[in-house]
């Protein structure tokens, strides 16, 4: 899942000019953690089908599928259209067995999300059908002007429900499905949501949904985020403690106390910046770049790469004051990341921000995704004096602001009001659905946003002890902890309850593996 507050890509690696500065560091992790999930599901792959010799196996990727989308559902005087990539995997399919739809969120969408993971392991063991389904706007799914504030009028949640309920009466002909295939949709953070709001909006489509890590509560200042930052730092569960939250604290208000001071050309040498801080813009962008550290590792906490609570913890209890431990923290995550200096300008954002120019395939839209932000979500996270935030007060609330103004035209009263619409239409955090279950760990941010208690009798919560985002989606691992496995096994049996539950009701014999 994106906020605001880490809305730069990694341009090099990802091969897209889209954004350069401001909260790098987070997508140069998130490249990494995303990397790591990749070699981590060919390596399963290949010791599923060569346990032998898995080095001399590589996993072939499903074919592209794609489909033709009406650019607007809602207004047939719109004639436009887009090619909505997807792709299908009949590995475990049995005639009568269930369809398994994993949903695409803010980025492309890739073949191995139903060659491996959660819903790979479910279909073997179901006899299910599975599709991928990329969203609208990213990855492959959009035309050559679809970054133009012309299209993205048509970028929304409710036009990616509508695609996936469009997609769905394609499928049931292209593929010969009936009334006897049930469906279950999956998806995590971004599509874990959409996950419950298909299933909420389109129940005669969907017999279940599984949500993993989702932020169904839109909530503009979403203060709750570093809170949960500095909740996990301090926690032993996943080896953290109070000295390491205390230490963290500690540096950043060494850094509040030297930018009060206008000692903006210290700073700048002490943490390799590229260019001045000392522009307010400049300066948020600048702790910003400082805080994603922290905040992308307690996201994506031992997903690879290096970062985990534990190392980060280490690095911050180094040395012999907390702002040096900083200062090493910060230079190793540039080595890492191979950046000889960080971006903090905030005109250098505005302009890649500002870029219309299509390069399908590629990593996370930014463009796409921020003005998702602007137009339905909110999910800022701030820095605001009045909470736990351990990070610096710079990170304030109204730069985010400024970002849908300049470069959407969105106001900051509409942001409020678009939020507002968006809770209403879907229900927050008390959607009051069927046959949802709402997947999350203590150690995510995101929880905040999300369901963790048992709405209904079939409205149901699975909160994980000290695991972070979307983690129940991956393989089995070696160190995955006790809860977690626990939790798969729920939601495994929770499908087979449904599964069964609508053979009775479609009087069928349903083929198991």
């Amino acid at each position: 899942m994106i906020g605001r507050q880490f809305a730069f890509a990694i341009l090099v690696a990802l091969q897209i000019d889209l954004i350069s500065g401001f909260g790098t560091n987070y997508w140069k992790i998130r490249e990494q953690v995303e990397e790591h999930r990749d070699n981590v599901m060919r390596k399963n792959i290949k010791q599923m089908y060569h346990p032998r010799f898995p080095s001399s196996f590589e996993p072939k990727p499903l074919p592209e599928m794609y489909f033709t989308q009406p650019m607007d559902h809602f207004d047939p005087t719109i004639k436009e259209t887009y090619q909505q990539r997807y792709f299908v995997n009949k590995e475990f399919w049995k005639t009568n067995g269930p369809v398994f739809l994993y949903i695409g969120g803010e980025g492309e969408i890739s073949s191995l999300a139903i060659q491996g993971g959660e819903t790979y392991v479910l279909a073997k063991q179901y006899g299910a059908l599975m599709f991928a389904v990329e969203h609208r706007f990213y990855g492959k799914s959009i035309n050559e002007d679809g970054l133009k504030l012309s299209s993205l009028q048509y970028l929304s949640s409710q036009q990616a429900l509508a695609d996936l309920a469009s997609f769905h009466r394609f499928a049931e002909k292209e593929y010969g499905l009936t009334e006897q295939n049930t469906w279950v949709c999956f998806g995590g953070s971004y599509p874990g949501a959409l996950s419950a709001w298909f299933r909420l909006k389109y129940p005669h489509l969907v017999y279940g949904a599984i949500a993993s890590s989702a932020p169904v509560r839109a909530k503009a200042n979403f203060e709750g985020y570093n809170s949960v930052v500095a909740e996990s730092l301090a926690t032993p569960l996943v080896n953290g403690s109070e000295k390491c939250a205390l230490a963290v604290q500690s540096a950043f208000k060494t850094v509040d106390t030297m930018l009060d001071m206008e000692l903006y050309s210290q700073l700048e040498t002490d943490f390799k910046s590229c260019g001045s801080i000392s522009q307010h813009a400049d300066t948020f962008q600048f702790v910003s770049n400082l805080a994603d550290p922290f905040m992308g590792t307690v996201q994506y906490n031992d997903e690879g790469a290096g970062y985990n609570i534990t190392s980060i913890c280490d690095d911050m209890l180094a040395k012999t004051s907390p702002y040096q431990s900083l200062r090493y923290l910060y230079e190793k995550m540039l080595n890492r990341t191979e950046q000889k200096c960080a971006d903090n300008s905030w005109e250098n954002f505005i302009k890649q921000l500002s870029n219309t120019t299509v390069v399908k395939g590629g990593g996370v839209g930014i463009r796409q995704w921020l003005y998702q932000t602007c137009t339905q979500f909110g999910y800022y996270q701030s820095c605001d004096a009045n909470t736990t935030c351990i990070f610096s007060r710079y990170m304030d609330f109204g730069h985010n602001i400024d970002i849908c103004q300049q470069v959407y035209g969105v106001s900051g009263d509409e942001v409020f009001k678009r939020v507002e619409f968006t809770n209403s239409y879907y229900g927050g955090d008390h959607p009051r659905g069927t046959r949802i279950v709402f997947v999350n760990g203590s150690i995510d941010p995101w929880h905040a946003l999300s369901i963790l208690q048992n709405e209904t009798a079939t409205e149901t919560a699975i909160y994980i002890q000290g695991t972070a985002h979307c983690a129940n989606m991956h393989d089995d691992a070696p160190r995955d902890l006790p809860a977690l496995r626990q939790a798969r096994k729920e939601i495994s049996d929770q499908i087979g309850a449904w599964l069964k539950e609508a053979n009775r009701k479609k009087d069928t014999t349903l083929y198991f593996v």
